[in-house]
């Protein structure tokens, strides 16, 4: 599955996801973890009441499953949810991104919450064409 991470130094979850200038990727499963891509935004993302900043950065994340934040804002993490992007919030902003990762590691090769255990099965019932045409 695809984890995101707002991010202003690709180390820590340290920004806010309105804000955020960085969203850092990465592939995640019972076997460990792997980078995938660094999402990059401009504009006046400080601007608040701003809704259409969101847009942007809420398209981006499709295929994604989670997304640890700093902080959100209501709208946003309803936003999220509806295209299903589970918004977390970090516990600190020193919260660093491999620990996490190694963390959502663990909790996956062990008994994962209902909610990741959901998401889990959603994601391997989904079809792959390109499998079926193989065989």
């Amino acid at each position: 599955m695809k984890v995101a991470f707002t991010t202003s130094d690709n180390v820590h979850i340290n920004a806010h996801f309105g804000w955020a200038q960085q969203i850092a990727v990465y592939d995640v499963s019972s076997e460990g973890f792997t980078y995938d891509k660094t999402l990059e935004f401009s504009g006046d993302l400080k601007a608040d009441g701003n809704e259409d900043k969101l847009v942007p950065k809420i398209e981006a994340l499709e295929g994604c499953t989670i997304i640890y934040v700093a902080a959100i804002g209501g709208s946003a993490a309803a936003r999220l949810i509806r295209k299903n992007v589970t918004p977390i919030k970090a516990r600190s902003e020193s919260d660093k991104i491999e620990e996490l990762l190694g963390e959502l590691v663990k909790t996956l090769k062990g008994n994962p919450p209902p909610w990741l255990r959901k998401v889990i099965q959603q994601e391997s019932k989904s079809f792959d064409f390109e499998e079926e045409l193989v065989s």
